[in-house]
């Protein structure tokens, strides 16, 4: 069907459809079974049977099958079916962990999705842009992205960007008339909104006509970009760090393999020994562990209500150093309250809590009707009419349905006893000029019941004040002088002081014959009627935030476009503004450059009266000092400071698509607490990862020396193939894993930020895998040593002792690894994830031992009792002989 020739009465009876009330629920079900969900097809993901086969492509592990094969071809088949067993359980742990971050990173990207309002059943609600379906009417406004093709059927300045389709990046405004023209271009479709599409100003609603593969976007989707998974820097370097522990294991696994057959061994043995330790000791799933890290750790922040969108971000949220944050809703409750008025020589007070439109007015403390009062009438009822906002009743609690501070000024008018519904009916919109946050106001020409014209404007009370040339005072309009400009800003002053955010109200009466075209014109020679003063209380949970980053060496920076004065007052109570803080306005941010600004931003703790557009100036200048920023926002104008800063905060519940698309974090709950607890987590997260790299390198270091000192020495080899595989298997997979599930260290937000040129083997990292591995390799083969020489007719015996000590000396480590410091530092049984691992380790270690039908296979007897002394007590020596040297330098 031809839509855009349709007239809109049309439209709404082709697709059967309400424009008022929208859709049922059981029609959407029916239209969803008919037409599917609204989604792009997407290219084939790899299946979880070529995921599988994909865990034995590594060529370590194709040597090592190589070589089971010719163990079999030679007679060898325990050892061979042994060897493949433990590959494919190894296998199967690598299968889980990439299956387990895929699901991860999938579940995150349907948490990011789109979100759309809609009305159906009646009722406005938002729901994800994939549950959409043709015959749906939405609702959208500046920032948001268009969820579907849709016929426009009422627009407000609404322009749209429509460059993903067109390649044109100039905004097409958009109407609600029918077009003539029988096959337009999509760029001439004037009446339709295109889905994947940017509304850039204004709002509008529409009706759905296109869903999934039938839109515009779907028609040529391989226009689509679609943002690849790439990897995060931490684990390119790790990758990098991969190839040169390969070329050293190999170079050591090949010394191995030559020292022993000069020492006499086979060389049969001695290959099978070199791939199974060269198998072993590089690590080759370390940055598939580092990913199932990351997505672990982004899925415990989603629990805590913030959605990572970019993996790299986990990194850099613990370099963070300057967290730049909105005040409205981020710092504040968003829970706008009016609760003074303000016009000539009268103040009134408004009673009431929170939406309940239940409230009286005083003056002096004596009750006062709102119909005896001319002004406070015209305040209440403008604020009212220019006003997008809407109550709805869900659950027995009143919901608000639009902007919070909208929705305080319209529920101050109801307390008066004024709906919207019957002011509509007193007075028609002829036009509107939507809010921006450049010009800082709202504005709508109406005509009343008698056919006067007037325009009705509301905003920020200084940027109103120099529209204005006359006002309202005790019900005369005066001229607007000096004077009277001073005590309308002393009053300003006043309301801010006490913290509250203030929105003036203005209007000037029109000729009906005069057509305005433009917000210049309509904004001009105002009459100021008077001021509504707004409490937004800060959150209770804030203060502490803010105190805690600044002890993590994180700088708070408070941006808004509040008056100075409120800004001062709130960020005081916030703990933000101190005695050497500075605070900059909009105007003097304009008119300094970024170099200019670089030399104050280290002092300057509140941004006031500013612009989204100031923002990008603060991050460049930050950044140019060396600061890692995040910074937060919801507006379209924010995007770009968003994405130039180093993490972009968009706000979940009032950001914009514009905002959400350019940011790495989201706020699911809008709170600034959130962005403190995002950076502890994403602190953790690295420590966590520095934790099982230790770890896993410490050990296979371990591995590999145990054998070379064996061969150097002259000695049987303390360890067989098949056991440094299951020591592998055994030590290596779940504790790595429960490290990466590590809670903080007490001191994780007591420190200052990470650098993020910091290399993985930094704060003594390097040097703790050297000694702790050296020490692991030495003990075993002590050990060993001792057995053998005991009864050198019981080389399996002393072997056994060898695999048993290995294990339990790594095993013992990674609890030395949940710290910096020391393993006692911190209590043993503090990561349950980690005990229940190593007790599993045990466990298998021990089956391999005492279960005679593995003794064959893994070439174990069962130890004694008193040998268990002599290898728990070596175990131990690599964890509690640095432990001790640790309290030594600590009582020092």
């Amino acid at each position: 069907m031809k839509f855009h020739e349709m007239e809109i009465k049309q439209v709404e009876k082709a697709l059967e459809t309400d424009f008022s009330s929208g859709l049922s629920t059981e029609e959407v079900k029916i239209r969803i079974s008919k037409n599917g969900l609204n989604e792009l097809d997407e290219g084939e993901k790899q299946s979880a049977l070529l995921l599988f086969f994909s865990q034995f492509k590594d060529f370590m592990v194709l040597v090592l099958l190589a070589a089971t094969l010719i163990s079999g071809l030679l007679g060898e088949y325990i050892d061979a079916i042994a060897i493949i067993a433990i590959v494919l359980i190894n296998g199967c742990l690598g299968f889980f962990q990439e299956r387990r971050a895929e699901k991860s990173l999938q579940a995150l990207k349907e948490l990011s999705a789109p979100h759309v309002m809609i009305v159906r059943d009646g009722e406005w609600m938002k729901i994800p842009s994939r549950e959409i379906v043709i015959g749906d009417v939405l609702k959208f406004t500046s920032g948001d992205r268009i969820g579907a093709d849709v016929r426009v059927i009422d627009s407000r300045s609404l322009e749209v960007e429509e460059s993903a389709l067109t390649g044109e990046s100039v905004p097409v405004a958009k109407h609600t008339e029918c077009l003539q023209h029988p096959n337009p271009g999509i760029g001439d479709m004037e009446n339709i909104a295109f889905m994947g599409t940017m509304v850039t100003r204004g709002s509008g609603v529409g009706v759905v006509i296109a869903t999934g593969m039938k839109t515009a976007m779907g028609q040529i989707a391989d226009l689509l970009q679609k943002a690849e998974v790439q990897d995060t820097p931490l684990q390119r370097r790790l990758e990098q760090l991969g190839k040169i522990l390969i070329t050293v294991a190999l170079f050591l696994t090949i010394l191995v393999v030559v020292v022993g057959v000069i020492q006499g061994h086979e060389i049969y043995e001695m290959f099978l020994a070199g791939v199974s330790l060269a198998v072993a000791a590089i690590p080759e799933g370390l940055p598939a562990i580092v990913t199932v890290a990351l997505s672990l750790g982004v899925q415990k922040m989603i629990k805590k209500n913030a959605i990572v969108r970019k993996l790299p971000a986990v990194e850099t949220l613990g370099c963070a150093s300057v967290i730049c944050s909105d005040k409205t809703g981020t710092m504040t409750q968003n829970k706008m309250t009016v609760t003074h008025l303000w016009s000539g020589s009268h103040t009134w007070i408004v009673d009431g809590v929170g939406y309940e439109p239940n409230g009286k007015f005083y003056e002096d403390n004596k009750l006062v009707q709102p119909k005896d009062e001319k002004a406070m009438q015209q305040m209440l009822i403008f604020g009212m009419l220019c006003n997008h906002s809407e109550l709805h009743m869900k659950k027995e609690e009143i919901v608000l349905d639009g902007d919070p501070t909208e929705g305080a000024l319209l529920v101050s008018a109801m307390k008066a006893g004024y709906k919207r519904s019957n002011l509509l009916k007193e007075f028609t919109i002829m036009k509107e000029f939507p809010f921006d946050s450049t010009r800082k106001m709202m504005s709508m020409h109406v005509k009343d019941k008698q056919g006067r014209h007037f325009i009705v404007t509301k905003g920020a009370p200084d940027v109103i004040l120099g529209k204005s040339e006359s006002i309202l005072w005790d019900e005369k309009i005066l001229h607007l002088g000096h004077e009277i400009q001073g005590k309308v800003q002393n009053e300003i002053n006043m309301l801010a002081a006490k913290a509250l955010r203030t929105i003036a109200i203005a209007y000037k009466p029109v000729k009906g014959t005069t057509v305005i075209l433009s917000e210049q014109e309509a904004e001009k020679n105002l009459i100021f009627i008077g001021i509504q003063g707004i409490i937004d209380p800060p959150r209770p949970e804030v203060k502490e935030a803010v105190k805690e980053c600044k002890q993590a060496g994180i700088k708070t920076v408070m941006i808004t476009g509040d008056h100075v004065i409120t800004a001062k007052a709130i960020a005081a109570q916030l703990g933000i503004l101190t005695n050497r803080s500075r605070v900059v306005d909009g105007n003097t941010l304009s008119k300094m450059s970024v170099e200019e600004l670089e030399d104050v931003v280290e002092d300057v703790s509140v941004f006031a009266r500013v612009s989204p557009e100031h923002k990008l100036k603060i991050v460049k200048a930050l950044q140019n000092n060396g600061h890692v920023v995040a910074m937060t926002g919801d507006g379209v104008n924010d995007a770009p400071a968003i994405k130039a800063a180093d993490i972009g905060v968009a706000m979940g519940i009032t950001g914009t698509d514009v905002a959400k698309e350019a940011s790495a974090l989201i706020l699911l709950d809008d709170n600034f607490a959130t962005i403190k607890g995002a950076i502890k987590e994403g602190r953790n997260i690295y420590e966590n990862i520095r934790k099982f790299v230790r770890y896993l390198l410490a050990s296979n270091v371990g591995e590999i020396l145990v054998m070379l000192f064996a061969m150097i020495l002259g000695l049987p080899l303390p360890l067989i193939p098949i056991q440094i595989l299951w020591v592998n298997l055994v030590t290596d997979g779940l504790p790595a894993m429960a490290l990466g599930l590590d809670r903080p260290e007490e001191n994780v937000m007591k420190r200052p930020p990470r650098s993020p040129n910091e290399g993985i083997f930094s704060r003594g990292l390097g040097w703790k895998v050297v000694s702790r591995g050296f020490l692991i390799g030495l003990v075993t083969l002590l050990a060993f040593i001792i057995v053998y020489h005991n009864d050198k007719t019981q080389l399996q015996y002393a072997q056994t002792v060898a695999f048993a000590t290995l294990v339990m000396a790594q095993l013992i480590h990674v609890f030395d690894c949940r710290s910096e410091k020391s393993v006692l530092s911190r209590n043993p049984f503090g990561n349950s994830y980690l005990v229940w691992s190593v007790i599993s380790s045990i466990a298998l270690m021990l089956v391999a031992i005492y279960y005679p039908p593995l003794w064959p296979i893994f070439h174990t007897l069962p130890i004694s009792a008193r040998d268990w002394l002599l290898i728990v007590g070596m175990a131990s020596i690599p964890t509690f002989l640095l432990a001790g040297s640790f309290l030594l330098r600590k009582t020092k």
